[in-house]
């Protein structure tokens, strides 16, 4: 399988992620996304008429949207049952909110996107907020993850945007359910990381915090 890939895109690494903890193999092709902007390419367009990445090749199949692939890819990862099937495909549109907010806004402050930066953060907090709910609910139950009894692509889906958040001013300080969350998909076995993102036990304990939502 071939990966069209951008190492600083939350989308890509949600797919190099995926792979890599269900053990299945990629061969990374890097676009020059900043600043040649090589994925408008006629060849890329031909690939993914949407001008966007990641695109993946597998034979035949060329898929161009990050969900899409994670559903390709996640065997095993994709809920059990029709309720859990439904809840993973709610997140997946959760995580679109997420990038269209939070990773809008890093994408304003750290690559100097056009955009209102107060807007995007707001919907980022909004988002958060949101998610520190779910995730709260979901340890009153017992669970560690957004759906079931283990990690889906719900959780993959999920992760990159919240976890870049502080690059674009959002920080993940008041939300100790998101934290916790985090930490448990760090620590998945296969786990890799992307700049920004670092491995479970390059970091030092932190203290329970109040959950503070603002």
């Amino acid at each position: 399988m071939i990966l069209h890939d951008w190492v600083l895109s939350p989308n890509c690494y949600k797919v190099r992620l995926m792979a890599a903890l269900s053990g299945q193999d990629l061969t990374l092709r890097a676009v020059n996304l900043y600043p040649e902007r090589e994925h408008l390419s006629d060849e890329y367009l031909a690939l993914n008429p949407a001008g966007t990445l990641p695109i993946l090749e597998d034979g035949d199949l060329v898929l161009g949207e990050s969900a899409a692939i994670l559903a390709w890819l996640g065997e095993g990862w994709l809920g059990q049952g029709k309720a859990e099937a439904a809840r993973v495909q709610a997140w997946l549109s959760f995580a679109e909110r997420l990038n269209a907010t939070a990773g809008r806004a890093r994408n304003i402050d750290m690559l100097g996107v056009p955009g209102s930066l107060s807007e995007a953060q707001k919907g980022g907090r909004a988002c958060l907020r949101e998610l520190e709910l779910a995730l709260s609910d979901r340890r009153m139950e017992g669970g560690t993850f957004l759906v079931g009894d283990g990690p889906t692509i719900a959780d993959i889906a999920c992760f990159p945007h919240v976890m870049l958040a502080p690059d674009g001013g959002l920080t993940l300080a008041p939300y100790p359910s998101i934290r916790l969350w985090t930490r448990a998909v760090r620590a998945l076995p296969g786990f890799v990381e992307m700049p920004g993102i670092h491995r479970l036990h390059e970091l030092s304990p932190e203290p329970e915090m109040e959950t503070e939502l603002r």
